[in-house]
């Protein structure tokens, strides 16, 4: 609880992935993927309650060992490729709206952002009241600016790749940009279920250093992510 306000985390983890099978319960380092964003969680000084919404019973069996609750399972209709984590953040809301059990806060952490630690978690909510926001999104500083992107023709001409205001500039007399990292959507609850969305008028954001916001996707995530969360557990 935050300022009087009761915050319900929930940690969405289907059992089917594409990019890289079963990631969710892969071992990363000494334990599954999905365990540190469990154990982030329960480290949270405000979250009161933290739940793993799955269609999976091996997921849940992980899940629970690492403490989280599993008050259901996902019903199939919310657990396809195709299934948005609003739609997923709702039915959670509404399980326990309908056990005549309401939280004011809501925050989804995504268990392919492993290194994301839980002052990220609570400097996010405390950024949620600073900023008198309705949303919270994390992000960090994008690595390679959009300016130096585009598409291409088919015959790969570059004459029109880079604006004139671009060229033979470094990368520090241009913008900064940042980019979504998946590891922190916090909204209050009343304004999420009007909006079903994260991002309203008053969404701000939470800027994590680059070392925490790997988000897995495939193996190269996978194997990078590890690589800095040993890093970190050696200083």
């Amino acid at each position: 609880m935050y300022k009087d306000k009761k915050i319900l985390a929930v940690i969405p983890a289907r059992g089917g992935s594409k990019g890289l099978p079963r990631k969710n319960i892969k071992l990363f380092l000494d334990r599954p993927l999905i365990a540190w964003t469990i154990e982030a969680a329960k480290a949270s000084k405000y979250i009161d309650k933290t739940i793993v919404s799955t269609d999976d019973q091996n997921i849940a069996k992980v899940s629970r060992r690492y403490g989280a609750e599993i008050p259901f399972l996902r019903p199939k209709r919310l657990s396809r490729d195709s299934s948005s984590s609003e739609d997923v953040a709702i039915h959670s809301i509404e399980y326990f709206r309908n056990k005549g059990i309401d939280f004011d806060i809501l925050i989804l952490l995504q268990p392919t952002s492993p290194l994301r630690k839980h002052v990220d978690i609570d400097n996010a909510i405390k950024t949620l009241f600073r900023k008198k926001a309705k949303a919270v999104v994390s992000v960090n500083e994008a690595v390679h600016t959009p300016l130096w992107t585009n598409t291409l023709p088919l015959d790969g001409c570059m004459k029109s790749f880079l604006s004139s205001k671009v060229i033979n500039k470094n990368r520090q007399s241009l913008p900064k940009y940042f980019q979504l990292n998946g590891a922190i959507f916090i909204s209050f609850i009343d304004n999420f279920i009007r909006k079903r969305s994260f991002y309203v008028n008053r969404t701000f954001a939470y800027i994590m250093p680059k070392e925490r916001s790997v988000d897995i996707d495939d193996i190269i995530d996978f194997k990078l992510a590890e690589i800095l969360l040993r890093d970190s557990l050696k200083r």
